[in-house]
């Protein structure tokens, strides 16, 4: 469980492959975009601090979080990317909604992974209050899109090695 002031999104470039080979999809919900804007801000400068072009990072605006997985498949379709972040936000309510939304985009995000050979990383914060995901968004808590950014180019390099 993260801690009060404690930055989650420290990383050490020198220990990463280069981003610089590799095509980036981010597909972003505009439903929190006070949040989710921030996340991408973070995942963007990951991605570039580690190498990428800015030329290959190709960002998709989708209407909300459960759209973020129709947006990753079509992306996966046309675009040739070689790994998508999906970033969203759903701050829980006082209806069944939080749970539903939260699973659904969580499933759908596990079976692109299974039924495509790129790489889908999940950036869905599911925070109980807005407060929650201010600090994961570049707050006190640093930035999940950095996290994310990290994490897909991991991911790319995993791909691009087991392509060959």
């Amino acid at each position: 469980m993260a801690t009060a002031n404690k930055n989650l999104s420290n990383y050490d470039k020198t220990q990463l492959p280069s981003a610089k080979e590799f095509k980036f999809g981010i597909v972003v919900s505009e439903w929190n975009d006070h949040i989710t804007n921030g996340l991408y801000q973070g995942a963007e400068a990951a991605l570039l601090d580690c190498g990428a072009l800015q030329e290959n990072i190709v960002r998709w605006n989708v209407p909300g979080s459960f759209e973020l997985i129709y947006g990753a498949q079509r992306m996966i379709v046309t675009q040739e990317v070689d790994v998508v972040i999906t970033i969203g936000c759903v701050i829980k309510g006082e209806t069944m909604h939080f749970e539903f939304v939260c699973e659904g985009v969580t499933q759908g995000i596990k079976d692109l992974n299974v039924q495509t050979d790129v790489p889908v990383i999940f950036c869905l914060l599911t925070d109980n209050n807005e407060q929650q995901s201010i600090d994961r968004s570049g707050g006190v808590h640093g930035n999940k899109g950095t996290e994310a950014a990290i994490a897909a180019i991991k991911m790319a390099d995993l791909r691009s090695k087991t392509m060959q």
